[in-house]
């Protein structure tokens, strides 16, 4: 039974990083759909959404049926747990490489602009979180982990400085079309930045793999109470 059991596991980790593959292409094409404006690249990560919806449904079923038949323990058990949770990581964040891939669709028009080259700055940092999270899990690399929820911190503070300078453009420029575009960059940015959080989650996760302690939400920054402070202005 044990020698089966390690053989599921075995596939569960194959089909969790085949996912965790298709997720980070797919944000990367995202990406550079809007910093090329290339609408067929934009489309391609709109189609490749159900294939990553699809493996992500086979990934949550392996863990149950593992669950179910096996009744895993200790380091195993861990495991599962883990992967089901960054199963929705890779989900939710598959949705928004798709919402990034519409948002440049509707930006194709938008002329060079120092705001949509700041975008470009932070997308090199949310990609490079994303890869390093996904490397350690595949390495079990805690300190690599470690390292993705320090580097969270940036992008958060990257988002507050986008908000209020989107704010500033529309009150310089309160045109129908300024203001749907800047809605529509502040729009990237904020998938961006949820991009990271889901990228700090798996890390997490990863060193709850490692260590057996719940991690989630101790690298967020706190208030002298130590209530976690809020991160970023929300926006519809």
């Amino acid at each position: 039974m044990s020698e089966h059991l390690q053989k599921e596991i075995e596939g569960l980790k194959k089909r969790t990083l085949s996912l965790s593959t298709l997720v980070e292409e797919n944000v990367s094409r995202a990406v550079r759909a809007f910093s090329e404006k290339n609408g067929k690249l934009a489309q391609r990560v709109i189609d490749m959404d159900l294939v990553i919806d699809t493996l992500e449904i086979e990934v949550e079923e392996e863990c149950l049926k593992i669950l179910a038949l096996h009744q895993p323990v200790a380091v195993d058990l861990r495991f599962i747990v883990a992967v089901l949770k960054m199963n929705a990581d890779f989900e939710r964040i598959g949705d928004l490489a798709v919402n990034i891939a519409e948002r440049a669709v509707a930006l194709l028009r938008l002329p060079a602009t120092d705001l949509a080259m700041q975008v470009d700055e932070i997308i090199e940092k949310v990609l490079a979180m994303l890869k390093n999270s996904l490397d350690s899990l595949v390495n079990l690399d805690e300190d690599l982990a470690r390292a993705v929820c320090a580097a969270d911190d940036d992008v958060d503070e990257f988002y507050r400085n986008m908000y209020d300078k989107v704010k500033q453009k529309i009150l310089e420029s309160p045109t129908n079309e300024i203001i749907d575009d800047m809605l529509q960059l502040l729009s990237i940015a904020r998938h961006l930045e949820r991009i990271a959080d889901h990228a700090t989650n798996i890390a997490e996760d990863v060193i709850y793999m490692i260590e057996g302690v719940i991690y989630r939400h101790q690298f967020k920054g706190k208030d002298e109470g130590g209530l976690k402070k809020s991160n970023s202005p929300e926006t519809a």
